[in-house]
């Protein structure tokens, strides 16, 4: 191996760490624990595996073909990741859904059994030509839902007259890098002359690179992960039009029962009271003094407060599942931090009353 190819190895190789090692940030150091987070974590971990099998397959071509079937499933789960890490932070999701969570453990299942019936040392051929052509377009897929969940965003980076967030500028960046690792693999896929197989680690290195830099320039990091957070940031909605606002969000809470949508979002909430995401974030947070998630929550453990002053035959749990909460942990959590006392306590207290 020449210096350059030795250069090149370096380079990309320890951007596959670098990769690893800021995944691993993401995952357990940041400050304030958001989806977004854990999301970017995992997006930065299964490129990375890809990126380090991609370097040295390219380098040591005579290694086993199990490496070929690691780096393929982890690329399986990066478009997921990336639609997931951009969709948590455009509809301030801080709890994952759970059709998120079904749609992750499908794909999971889906790529490690046909990895054990169909491993790559026996079946090349599927792999190398049919199984890598459905990663990619699943790959490409959530790009596009990507994109189209904050068109807004791109649109405005695009745009020489409207300015952007630091958060509309760190979404929109790791979308159109992602996008770059994908064209540079897909053309390689399509064995174009002038795009050789390194050339995605090479495109991974320097994303990450500028990646780091940012972090380290900017003393504060937590509101990159706020797309709407910085937004809602400025005056509050004038009062007349905070009072009509409020009582139109309460008659469609009551009529409707939104908050028992347990994935109800941002956006789907902006929808049904035909204002932006933006407009709703502002007034939740600088007239109510109240997140999304919050706000939502209190209606449900209202709700969940008169089922169990009414009805002594349904469990916690039921009760719980029923006013919108996807999980126990989660609906125990949220009654104590609104009433101050746990469901079961205010249950006993009812009753003995």
């Amino acid at each position: 191996m020449d210096t350059g190819k030795e250069l090149l190895f370096f380079f990309s190789a320890l951007g596959a760490f670098n990769g690893i090692i800021l995944g691993i940030y993401f995952f357990f150091f940041t400050k304030k624990k958001y989806l977004t987070n854990y999301f970017l974590g995992a997006l930065l971990f299964a490129l990375s595996i890809r990126i380090a099998k991609s370097v040295f397959v390219y380098f040591h071509p005579g290694l086993p073909r199990l490496y070929l079937q690691f780096g393929l499933t982890a690329c399986f789960f990066i478009g997921p990741c990336l639609f997931y890490f951009i969709k948590s932070a455009a509809d301030e999701v801080n709890i994952m859904p759970k059709t998120w969570k079904w749609a992750l453990l499908f794909w999971a299942l889906v790529i490690l059994s046909v990895g054990i019936v169909f491993p790559y040392e026996d079946y090349p051929k599927l792999w190398g030509i049919y199984l890598i052509r459905i990663i990619y377009f699943q790959w490409f897929v959530h790009i596009v839902l990507s994109g189209y969940t904050i068109r807004k965003v791109l649109k405005k980076i695009f745009s020489t007259k409207l300015k952007t967030t630091p958060a509309e500028t760190w979404f929109g960046m790791l979308f159109l890098g992602n996008f770059l690792l994908f064209l540079f693999y897909f053309l390689s896929l399509m064995r174009l002359p002038a795009v050789t197989y390194i050339s995605g680690a090479v495109v991974f290195s320097f994303i990450l690179y500028l990646i780091i830099s940012i972090l380290l320039y900017r003393k504060k990091t937590d509101d990159l992960f706020l797309l709407n957070g910085q937004k809602s940031s400025g005056k509050k909605i004038e009062e007349s039009e905070a009072v009509i606002l409020f009582e139109k969000l309460e008659n469609i809470m009551g009529e409707k029962e939104l908050y028992k949508n347990p994935n109800l979002s941002l956006q789907e909430l902006s929808q049904e009271l035909s204002i932006s995401s933006h407009q709703l974030s502002q007034f939740l947070n600088n007239n109510i003094g109240k997140n999304f998630t919050s706000f939502i929550n209190e209606f449900r453990i209202n709700e969940a407060c008169k089922i169990i002053l009414s009805n002594d035959k349904l469990t916690l749990e039921s009760i719980g599942y029923d006013v919108g909460f996807n999980s126990k942990s989660t609906f125990f959590a949220a009654f104590k931090k609104h009433t101050g006392t746990t469901p079961l306590n205010y249950q006993l207290q009812a009753l003995s009353g």
